[in-house]
């Protein structure tokens, strides 16, 4: 193992949460080196959990481990888990659906599930903070190699490991539709899950007007006509673009400004985007 260890929650940092997890980290290997994914996942939003994995896991060395921590569920009988992914990363989590993006798009090789016995003792005696007492403890373990993924546990069937539904790329003659699947946060980008490929394929080229067609279920949101570019220098401050974003999807942004916002967009699978032909 690589001592690599990195943390992701919905905890926020207004309180102590983080630096408790990090804490048993440390006491398990104070060598360790921890990072912080981010802990501003929307409370409770698995999806947003996944999205952000799959953001981050595959630009990390193979080996590191990370803790994954937005547990609705917590204390129930969802299972607690260790994926490997088919990189050679480590991915300690709820089995809730926080491993969809992973196994789609990167691929997981093995899950086990946490032992009952591997626990940090304390977890007997609370069951609301297994982000601390089992993900962070179990990472730490693994990342500082006193653990294998074999002592993890016993394997748990790959194809049996909850999903979150993705949305489906649809593609006629004269446009190709998907979903909002997330925000460039800060700045209020859309993130479909259109692969740049699909969208070339359409034949559009930089410089092309594209019509955008953006809807939240039956109810149209936004109707407009958007250049299609290289970056944002390719258009005006406060002008739309559609861009490749850095996974290699199709995404749509105003240059220094916040396009989510502007038009009240949101995301998941209700949300929709059509990229289409400008005759």
């Amino acid at each position: 193992m690589n001592k690599l260890l990195v943390l992701q929650s919905d905890f926020g940092l207004a309180d102590g949460a983080v630096a408790a997890m990090s804490g048993v980290a440390h006491e398990v290997d104070v060598d360790l080196k921890i990072y912080n994914l981010t802990h501003d996942i929307t409370p409770y939003n698995i999806w947003e959990a996944s999205y952000r994995l799959y953001q981050s896991v595959q630009f990390w060395p193979r080996g590191t481990t990370f803790v994954s921590v937005v547990d609705p569920g917590v204390g129930s009988s969802r299972k607690s888990v260790v994926a490997l992914t088919s990189a050679g990363h480590y991915v300690v989590t709820p089995d809730n659906g926080t491993l969809t993006h992973l196994k789609k798009f990167i691929g997981i090789e093995a899950v086990r599930e946490i032992g009952e016995s591997l626990r940090r003792k304390e977890a007997e005696y609370s069951h609301t903070f297994h982000g601390r007492d089992i993900f962070a403890y179990i990472g730490a373990k693994l990342a500082s190699g006193q653990m294998t993924f074999e002592e993890v546990g016993n394997e748990y069937p790959v194809d049996l490991i909850q999903e979150v539904e993705v949305g489906k790329v649809e593609i006629t003659e004269n446009s190709i539709k998907g979903n909002i699947d997330i925000l460039d946060v800060r700045f209020g980008s859309l993130w479909t899950n259109i692969s740049r490929e699909d969208f070339l394929s359409m034949g559009f080229k930089y410089g092309d007007w594209v019509e955008v067609i953006i809807k939240n279920g039956p109810t149209l949101v936004y109707n407009n006509r958007i250049r299609f570019g290289k970056s944002f220098a390719d258009v005006y401050v406060s002008e739309q673009i559609i861009y490749v974003n850095s996974l290699f999807k199709m995404a749509v942004a105003i240059n220094q400004g916040n396009f989510a916002r502007a038009y009240s967009i949101g995301t998941g699978i209700h949300w929709t985007i059509e990229f289409k032909k400008v005759d």
